[in-house]
């Protein structure tokens, strides 16, 4: 197989490329230097350095031409800070890409196209007495991604998006994603406890994404597929022992479960910092905590029986991702960070 990705020297894009190259197929990527130092890219997988949103129809035609499957590793989260409203930022970034490249890549001949989505899809799509897509601008535009890109699937053209959980693992010299969660916890420190939602969240690690990757591009879908991905279900309680282990303060910090309209009342807080700052979140923090009290889990059939992804140490991703985001909070590396093109 012939693969043309996004975002190949990413932390995901990156394990994925390993795996398919480890298996004898091609890979070609478009990616944003600099690479992150130390970071183990693939030494055959074709690097084109450069902003994908700058290239030509014809240049990205020509890229893509003689592929079987495009994937699209790139875009940003919600973690990331955007000008109101917000989401145009994920538009940009997320959908428009998809809406100019899937015709090309049908015009082309490619056969399979996988879309790196976000479990808030799975949730909104599960309960929609939340009106999750009403509440968060980046909720909606992720369920806006799915549909736009399965609007090009057809019986000639596969097109599956992986919805993802929290993804745990480090990429030598590339920023975790996880500095924001030292941040909060670290305001907790002076108290005598944690206080915490009582919910919990679906996981997996980098590697297990990249067999995700790997497994679906050689699925035959039939046409447009959701994937919920997830190898691991885990209450806050039980991840907030990693996290204070991996922080040098011990695996047994007190956590106590705070109700619902508490934490709405420190969500009330940061939206008044974003409205200082002349920034949107893409999850409302008011409404997230109704979401962070779920036990937002999903299964592992899918994984395990349809893609072949295999067991990891989930808690060790865990702790190496915390130790990392550690280390860059206090400014000892300097790391790459996040980009949206």
């Amino acid at each position: 197989m012939k693969v043309f990705m996004i975002g190949g020297t990413g932390l995901l894009g990156c394990e994925a490329a390993r795996i398919f190259l480890e298996r004898g197929d091609e890979v070609t990527t478009v990616a944003l230097p600099p690479l992150p130092e130390g970071a183990p890219i693939p030494e055959k997988m074709e690097i084109i350095f450069g902003n994908i949103l700058d290239k030509t129809d014809d240049e990205i035609k020509s890229l893509m031409t003689g592929s079987d499957c495009f994937i699209f590793a790139a875009g940003v989260d919600e973690r990331v800070e955007f000008p109101a409203p917000v989401y145009d930022a994920y538009y940009k970034y997320n959908i428009a890409p998809l809406e100019r490249m899937l015709p090309i890549a049908k015009a082309c001949g490619v056969k399979k196209a996988v879309v790196l989505g976000s479990y808030f899809s799975y949730l909104a799509k599960e309960r929609p007495d939340m009106k999750l897509t009403e509440q968060h601008p980046y909720i909606r535009s992720r369920i806006d991604q799915e549909n736009i890109a399965f609007s090009f699937a057809d019986e000639n053209f596969d097109v599956d998006v992986l919805e993802l959980p929290y993804i745990f693992g480090v990429q030598p010299g590339r920023k975790p994603v996880w500095v924001i969660l030292i941040e909060q916890t670290k305001m907790m420190d002076k108290f005598p406890c944690t206080f915490y939602p009582k919910g919990g969240t679906a996981m997996l690690t980098v590697r297990q994404v990249g067999e995700s990757i790997v497994g679906v591009a050689h699925y035959k879908s039939g046409g447009a597929k959701a994937w919920p991905i997830s190898m691991y279900n885990m209450t806050w309680r039980d991840f907030l022992k990693i996290v204070y282990d991996a922080r040098g303060m011990g695996a047994n910090r007190t956590v106590v479960d705070i109700p619902v309209w508490m934490f709405k009342m420190f969500g009330y807080k940061i939206l008044k910092e974003y409205k200082d700052k002349g920034i949107e979140g893409g999850i409302n923090p008011v409404g997230l905590a109704e979401i962070m009290n779920l036990e937002l889990f999903m299964p592992s059939k899918f994984c395990t029986e349809d893609l072949g992804v295999t067991p990891d140490d989930i808690s060790k991703a865990i702790f190496d991702s915390i130790k990392l985001s550690v280390a860059a909070a206090e400014g000892q590396v300097d790391l790459v960070g996040m980009k949206g093109e």
